[in-house]
């Protein structure tokens, strides 16, 4: 029987999928995966399941919390700008910040990056991003998956997902079912628009004519190094405010997502209580005056973007300043931004916001 050469058309790599690429790329990215690690994790880099030792001694009666989430089109201007190490950040506070709502540690996270051609140096920035996060957050990176996707985008285009899973007593959960009339809202500064609002934020940028490289009054830096900043991961400094006043005095967190702030604040109330937030505690953010400048209105603004407040913590009246005080003093700066009160106008939760912004 007479052997046929090997078409070179139909091996892996033509097809779209570089099997050595891949594996370069997980050689980058070891180093900054293993930092992660925490004394619960199992095996290494590599096996088919990430391996976590949950020690339930620790614990009276756990519960496991879970969050997913990705990035959303703020991946399209790391693409613009050519930088991929910040948004794996991003990607880790989108989800823990997530579990410690609820008053959950996290402890690893699972990431999945989806692309049209494996560059290893950009895939092994991103993984070094995520990497950065999980230590920010205290949570191992257990596993995760880089696939391969030709034929369904781009070379140079990229997606991110995560999963994170915590843990938490079940006796401390935190909630609305915590929140009562007179409690007070302390406000947590962001670190910029987060993963949030990115489709309205390059609408106007285009719009405009923008430019990413040059620095617009009022923000000191090129506006492309704003609008990458990473979001602020909370998860660490709230529950060290838990650890410090327990759940009689921490009763709530709101992360703050899509939707906005008063949005994300009505989600940790009881029905016929409303969080009432006076904007004349915090700046308005130069960055969310610019877009207003170019026609985005103000209530579209406090819809889409945070405004300033990444995380809310709702607190017995006693603890408020102690509380703000604590974060700040962590790197975090924050102030008492509000209060719980009666909602007179209608039955279930709901949240306003008052006064001017300074």
């Amino acid at each position: 029987m007479r052997s046929r050469a090997m078409n070179t058309d139909f091996t892996y790599a033509a097809a779209g999928v570089d099997i050595d690429a891949g594996e370069r790329a997980v050689t980058l990215m070891r180093a900054a995966v293993e930092r992660t690690n925490r004394p619960e994790v199992v095996g290494g880099l590599g096996g088919f399941a990430g391996l976590f030792a949950l020690d339930t001694a620790k614990y009276r009666r756990p519960l496991l919390a879970s969050s997913t989430d990705g990035v959303g089109t703020k991946i399209a201007l790391a693409r613009q700008l050519d930088r991929h190490d910040t948004v794996g950040i991003d990607l880790v506070a989108m989800v823990v910040d997530d579990l410690v709502a609820c008053g959950a540690e996290p402890l690893f996270l699972q990431d999945y990056v989806a692309c049209g051609k494996v560059v290893p140096e950009r895939i092994a920035a991103i993984v070094t991003g995520i990497a950065t996060g999980c230590t920010q957050a205290g949570a191992a990176l257990v596993g995760g998956e880089t696939a391969e996707h030709g034929d369904l985008m781009d070379a140079d285009e990229y997606d991110l997902a995560a999963t994170a899973v915590g843990v938490v007593e079940a006796d401390a959960v935190l909630g609305p079912e915590r929140v009562t009339d007179g409690d007070a809202v302390v406000a947590m500064a962001s670190s910029g628009f987060h993963s949030n609002g990115y489709s309205l934020v390059r609408r106007v940028v285009a719009a405009a004519g923008l430019d990413l490289h040059a620095s617009p009054a009022g923000l000191g830096r090129p506006l492309g190094e704003e609008l990458l900043e990473p979001t602020r991961i909370y998860a660490r400094d709230c529950l060290d405010l838990v650890t410090r006043f327990g759940v009689e005095g921490v009763h709530a967190y709101a992360h703050i997502t899509g939707g906005g702030l008063a949005g994300n604040a009505a989600r940790v109330v009881p029905d016929g209580l409303e969080v009432v937030l006076d904007r004349a505690t915090w700046e308005l953010p130069a960055a969310v005056r610019l877009m207003e400048e170019h026609g985005v209105p103000r209530a579209e603004s406090e819809r889409a973007f945070n405004c300033g407040v990444g995380m809310i913590a709702v607190v017995g009246a006693d603890i408020a300043q102690a509380a703000a005080d604590q974060l700040t003093a962590a790197g975090v700066p924050s102030w008492v931004a509000g209060s719980v009160g009666t909602r007179a106008d209608a039955a279930g939760p709901g949240a306003r916001l008052v006064g001017s912004y300074r």
